[in-house]
């Protein structure tokens, strides 16, 4: 028999779902690939003992699903964080009642404050249109640098770092209870849109990961530059007399070395090889000899 769900605001009674409710928004980020500001189970335990949060369970008592309020730019920005379901509730409606219970206290407690919200999932995008919330740009948002430091956890923050704060994997929407479409005029402009946002995400999170990555190997190819550079200088540090080693294999570069580095240089030259079994004891011979001939010490 299928059982109730119910979704209301959590009290402090409900502090102990808060290790289940952080574990799956762990897991569930990583399943998706996508980042998500981690929480501990204590801060998740204070924001229901505060009244600021919506829980939905079973009659039972087992856990359903969990969104929490955050409050920015003193009480002029509110934010419905940490949305999650468990897994077994999904594509159920679920979250779009929490979303709905959780909007109506956000608006109940915050009647002034912008509301808005991070997502990568077109799902949520829709709730959010349904709820009278539109696309905005990342500069619409709270400029509370402790909001923003919440992102540090998140597998995407050196992306938001490197595009200055302007923009990132997620879709940035805001509710401005001042200056608002109506629900059906928001929920129906997603509807005719839906396929254009959804390409729009994909188009967007591609390119930044392209960038990202573009990045990264523009930063480690100059890291190997300086590296080089380092050694390079620390080489010419080396003055005539000075010893040096040389991986010598006895052949035409490792010879070349050694002629270079005595006769150019005025280096000391002291050669060595590793042998990983690919010599036999007359070639090593060879080898040692061939190395004293050219004047290695």
């Amino acid at each position: 028999m299928e059982q109730k769900i119910i979704v209301r605001v959590a009290d402090a009674s409900d502090v102990t779902y808060a290790q289940t409710i952080t574990d799956e928004m762990e897991s569930s980020a990583k399943a998706r690939g996508t980042g998500i500001a981690k929480r501990t189970p204590e801060y998740v335990a204070k924001k229901m003992a505060e009244g600021k949060a919506v829980i939905a369970i079973e009659a039972d008592g087992t856990w359903v699903g969990f969104c929490y309020i955050e409050v920015w730019g003193h009480e002029t920005f509110v934010a419905n964080s940490g949305l999650i379901v468990a897994p077994a509730h999904r594509k159920s409606g679920v979250a779009k009642l929490i979303k709905q219970t959780i909007f109506q206290l956000s608006r109940e407690r915050y009647p002034t404050a912008k509301i808005f919200g991070l997502t990568t999932g077109l799902a949520v995008m829709k709730i959010n249109s349904d709820l009278g919330y539109e696309p905005v740009t990342y500069s619409e948002l709270t400029d509370d640098e402790e909001f923003w430091a919440g992102c540090k956890s998140c597998v995407n923050y050196e992306i938001l770092q490197s595009k200055e704060r302007k923009n990132c994997m997620c879709t940035a929407m805001l509710y401005d209870p001042a200056d608002h479409y109506t629900t059906q005029e928001t929920s129906a402009e997603f509807k005719s849109n839906s396929k254009l946002y959804e390409r729009f995400m994909k188009f967007k999170q591609n390119n930044l990961l392209q960038w990202f990555r573009k990045k990264e190997k523009k930063t480690s190819k100059h890291s190997s530059i300086e590296k080089n550079n380092k050694m390079a200088s620390e080489l010419h540090q080396v003055k005539a007399g000075d010893k040096v080693v040389l991986g010598f294999s006895g052949g035409l570069d490792t010879s070349y070395c050694v002629k270079y580095l005595t006769d150019e240089k005025g280096y000391e030259v002291h050669s060595v090889i590793v042998n990983t079994g690919g010599f036999s004891e007359e070639e090593l011979k060879n080898i040692e000899a061939h190395a004293y001939n050219l004047g290695v010490k």
